[in-house]
């Protein structure tokens, strides 16, 4: 490839990370700003809610139905749906209760039986951050936008190591900010060595979150009920009926079982059985300690118990005959297909959960890292503007190079579906009305 084409080149991919950065920058520092504040969810929530989580040590609990009964004398008209015991000597028990269409989570004293008082679920300042991070508060459309900001971030990251690639230059500038050289080249470097050096965690940060994300994510965990490398297929204990209802629908479990159909009871019994008989089974199968209890909806409902603490290892998803007390699934991690595996142990990662805190400091760091990143482009961008227009980098003169560079990215559109997709929108904005529209022309250019 001689001089030229390399210029050709070097323009292509300059315009193309241009146009991502700029569109996807704003959400990029949202999702960096909340992701940097959900790492520290144990820590955040044990200080906002330390009346509520934190009592005096007594010497005997009350049993939870005797709890129970006192969220429901209090709460008049509550639905009790589930139930979190307490599990250290100086922490409360959860009842979670629907009232007036509205999900609470009630804390009692196990030892008094006193009622510390109620959240609604909705309201809890993690849930809050988490549907901002994930669906930037408007639902479904700001799920697809997060989604298509991490996946244009890869390409992001792609073409800037390109551009970034040492061309017979000095270390300063490729892998040290030149602070002495002038704001531009400050600014230049801000973006691009902190870049290099965070950019293999950036990666791990946006696949691990991916399954999660609505339309990825699904087909992710479609892929892996497909090929049994989500939960195993010979799950169930015998021949047990199941429902089309997944798991997901009835109780918070980890991601490798959401899809998981939910068994029915058998209805030939004529009395619930207690929550102290579920808590006892939990207790016999070993499951981890913090786990919560999920009541039956309906004649045929289950009682699922469920835990998925710091290490994925521990993880746990039970459905329980709430007549007979029969456990009809019991799904660990070591059941996990390798692929259920492997995302359960990202999300882990991805949370800041899975090294304690020294892996809270890596996700802070790759934020911070991720906010400078995306604001000093933003920085460059605005300094270098003409007046009137854009400052879109000039396309190159070869036309070839400009559709290389989008084939590639095409290629890559092919593993990310939205990419595809926001792909095909831009082309039918560029042609269809940017190039019919003298002014816009002018300020695209």
């Amino acid at each position: 490839m001689n001089s030229l084409s390399n210029k050709d080149l070097y323009k292509a991919i300059w315009r193309w990370h241009f146009y991502a950065g700029i569109i996807f920058a704003p959400f990029l520092i949202i999702l960096s700003i909340t992701g940097a504040i959900y790492l520290f969810k144990p820590q955040i929530e044990s200080f906002l809610y330390k009346d509520y989580y934190y009592i005096e040590e007594g010497e005997h609990e009350l049993a939870p139905s005797t709890l129970i009964e006192k969220v429901t004398n209090t709460y008049e008209h509550a639905t009790v749906v589930s139930y979190r015991p307490s599990d250290a000597p100086h922490r409360s028990t959860e009842v979670g209760v629907v009232l007036d269409g509205e999900t609470y989570i009630v804390f009692v004293n196990p030892y008094t039986g006193d009622i510390l008082g109620k959240i609604a679920k909705e309201d809890k300042l993690m849930n809050i951050i988490v549907k901002l991070h994930g669906e930037l508060m408007v639902g479904t459309i700001g799920d697809r936008i997060v989604e298509l900001a991490a996946c244009w971030a890869v390409i992001l990251l792609i073409t800037g190591l390109y551009l970034w690639w040492p061309r017979n230059r000095s270390l300063y500038g490729i892998v040290k900010i030149r602070f002495n050289e002038g704001k531009r080249v400050m600014w230049k470097d801000i973006h691009s060595v902190i870049a290099i050096w965070l950019s293999v965690f950036i990666l791990l940060l946006i696949f691990t979150g991916l399954p999660w994300a609505g339309f990825m994510g699904d087909k992710i965990n479609r892929i892996a009920t497909a090929t049994h490398t989500g939960y195993p297929p010979g799950l169930w204990d015998g021949q047990i009926p199941e429902s089309v209802i997944p798991t997901k629908s009835v109780a918070d479990v980890p991601w490798a079982a959401e899809n998981m159909p939910v068994p029915e009871s058998n209805q030939n019994g004529t009395m619930t059985i207690p929550v102290e008989s579920v808590i006892q089974i939990a207790k016999e199968r070993h499951v981890h300690q913090g786990f919560s209890i999920y009541f039956p909806e309906g004649e045929k409902g289950v009682y699922t118990v469920s835990v998925f603490p710091n290490l994925p290892q521990d993880q746990a998803t039970l459905h329980i005959d709430q007549y007979s007390g029969k456990v009809l699934a019991d799904l660990r991690f070591k059941d996990y297909g390798w692929l259920a595996k492997v995302i359960e142990i990202g999300i882990a990662l991805h949370e800041g959960r899975y090294f304690g805190l020294f892996n809270q400091m890596i996700g802070l760091i790759t934020c911070l890292g991720l906010i400078f990143i995306s604001y000093s482009g933003v920085v460059m961008w605005w300094k270098r503007r003409p007046k009137g227009s854009l400052g879109v980098p000039s396309a190159p003169q070869n036309k070839k190079a400009m559709q290389i560079v989008t084939l590639i990215i095409i290629i890559l559109g092919l593993m990310m579906p939205l990419v595809a997709l926001s792909l095909a929108i831009a082309f039918v904005l560029d042609w269809i009305v940017i190039r019919r529209i003298p002014k816009l022309q002018t300020w695209f250019s």
